[in-house]
């Protein structure tokens, strides 16, 4: 089998394992306890704080762990609505957004009142700084837009939206869990306020996550308790994946550089499947603004599910959910004016560090050979 899956899910490193284990057995102790037990933990887990600081280019903040990027987007969409000092807050994000963003949203419109925005996007999946600019108003307490589309791999244009944010005072938070790893990813640089962090993206552990929380920006916390994460988040902290998450940030700043051969290989995957269909290969997203392991392709006169279907040796994804036996084409790529057979027809092949040359060739024939039955 061979997996071209990594923006669903990335093995867990060898070196992850082996550096969370201890904590696993005899570190067991409470970080939060203050007698010898507590003492390896609770630097484990500063150290840990640090490493993902460092991949994210930042020191002004805090980074909180938390148990999934998913949640880390819900404390950052609900904490920062909730603590807001504002009668009607209005939040601006786009169509295109992880859905642990989107439902946060539709939740704080229907329980508390508050105002949504949702920006289009252009035929690449782009956000228009422009568009964000003309959304902002006196009420707007949160801007949200992702980094990298874990469907098409499509870069927002952060550098202009975020300055467009700042220049009306409002918080900008960006779902980052498919970029970083990818390409480098500089937060203070860009002057994000909250960034999102998925473990299981940069060959962590399922389960753990992060939110970086940048100084002076305040959160409502979503679970009550003891006052761990800096009063944020609260319950005992999982030390074990956190250790994880921290190794795993680091191995990704030290492999950053693999992303131009990984970055050659989805190239040649996506010339030589032309090559190979003449005429049928269509790429959805944008060609240079995307992440270098990410190809979203769609190939007339069949769909995605089926080429999948008829290619067992390959693990990838399609972008269409099924519903009793009736596709429904990915909400992304009809939110970027693709026509319902082209969206169907995609299939979202994403590389990794362990993918070789060897895997891309034998992967263009199987494809190539599964999209001519039809």
């Amino acid at each position: 089998m061979i997996y071209l899956d990594h923006n669903a899910t990335t093995p867990i490193d060898p070196a992850v394992t082996a550096a969370l284990l201890p904590y696993l057995g005899d570190s067991f102790g409470n970080p939060s306890s203050e007698h010898s037990y507590g003492a390896e933990p609770r630097a484990a887990l500063d150290l840990a704080r640090r490493e993902l600081a460092a991949l994210l280019g930042t020191g002004n903040g805090h980074v909180i762990f938390t148990g999934s990027g998913s949640e880390a987007d819900n404390l950052a969409v609900r904490g920062t609505v909730l603590a807001a000092d504002a009668a009607r807050p209005h939040v601006v994000t786009q169509v295109t957004e992880h859905p642990a963003v989107l439902r946060s949203c539709q939740a704080l419109e229907r329980w508390h009142g508050v105002e949504v925005t949702y920006l289009p996007v252009d035929s690449f999946g782009l956000v228009d700084p422009g568009d964000l600019e003309a959304a902002i108003t006196s009420r707007t307490v949160l801007v949200s837009i992702m980094a990298a589309n874990n469907e098409t791999g499509a870069l927002q244009p952060l550098a202009d939206l975020v300055p467009a944010a700042h220049d009306r005072g409002v918080i900008f938070h960006s779902d980052a869990a498919q970029i970083l790893g990818k390409l480098p990813f500089d937060v203070d640089a860009l002057g994000i306020d909250l960034v999102t962090v998925a473990g299981h993206k940069m060959y962590a552990p399922k389960g753990v996550g992060a939110l970086f929380v940048r100084a002076g920006v305040q959160l409502e916390p979503l679970v009550y308790g003891g006052g761990q994460e800096y009063g944020v988040r609260a319950g005992t902290e999982n030390v074990a994946l956190a250790v994880g998450l921290g190794v795993a940030a680091r191995l990704a700043a030290e492999h950053l550089n693999d992303r131009h051969r990984i970055q050659k290989l989805r190239d040649t995957l996506q010339d030589e499947l032309t090559a190979e269909l003449p005429g049928r290969v269509h790429v959805n997203g944008p060609l240079a603004l995307r992440l270098p392991n990410t190809l979203n392709l769609s190939i007339d006169r069949t769909t995605g599910a089926d080429v999948l279907r008829n290619a067992p040796g390959i693990a990838a994804s399609t972008g269409s959910a099924c519903h009793s036996g009736d596709p429904e084409p990915s909400p992304v790529l009809t939110a970027m004016g693709l026509d319902r057979d082209r969206a169907l027809g995609a299939i979202r092949l994403s590389l990794g560090r362990s993918t070789t040359a060897e895997e891309i060739g034998a992967a263009i024939g199987q494809l190539a050979a599964a999209a001519r039955i039809v």
